[in-house]
């Protein structure tokens, strides 16, 4: 008896709009409402339920859901160009071959500076842990920005944020010192 008095005061209570915006119609009487006919079939199928509460999505929740996924979409387009560095370091003990240097200023070293990494003897290994070549991992600076835009402009688009923090900062300190001077001709 307990249990059919429960189950009609919510469905009682789910039918009732009367705190619910006019405009929309209540989600939270619909929920009520299933969890009830849920209890008492034990039957409903997943796929059914979350069809339901699309429909109750308003508009804005809807532009909000397209323009996420358009969002998602440019950011899996967007390809980061990679630039190498010249320089290769070894994975056992971080000892870095730089393609300028060489490793001629090793002991025992026979590689003479302006060698890529490719030219290389295929026996040759890292000076300090005799590490084979295949050890090496090439380091790259990555420029952020789509890689298809990096040819635009004066050259600002195939800097790497390193290097554009360093302009503008030094911009600013050289308009201070200059503001600074200003204040000693007086």
């Amino acid at each position: 008896m307990n249990q059919i008095s429960v189950i009609l005061a919510i469905m009682l209570l789910a039918s009732s709009q009367a705190f619910a915006p006019m405009g929309m119609p209540s989600t939270r009487a619909n929920i009520a409402l299933r969890m009830v006919e849920e209890s008492l079939e034990s039957a409903a199928p997943v796929a059914a339920v979350e069809e339901e509460e699309e429909e109750f999505i308003d508009a804005g929740s809807l532009l909000a859901l397209e323009k996420q996924k358009r969002a998602d979409e440019l950011r899996s387009q967007e390809v980061f160009m990679k630039r190498s560095t010249g320089i290769h370091k070894c994975s056992n003990c971080d000892w870095e071959y730089d393609e300028k240097k060489g490793d001629s200023f090793m002991i025992g070293g026979m590689i003479k500076p302006d060698t890529t990494f490719e030219d290389l003897p295929s026996n040759w290994r890292c000076p300090t842990c005799r590490a084979s070549k295949d050890n090496f991992a090439e380091v790259t600076e990555e420029i952020p920005g789509f890689e298809v835009n990096q040819g635009y402009g004066l050259g600002g688009n195939s800097m790497t944020s390193g290097q554009k923090s360093g302009i503008v900062f030094g911009g600013l300190f050289l308009f201070f010192v200059l503001f600074i001077g200003g204040y000693g001709l007086s």
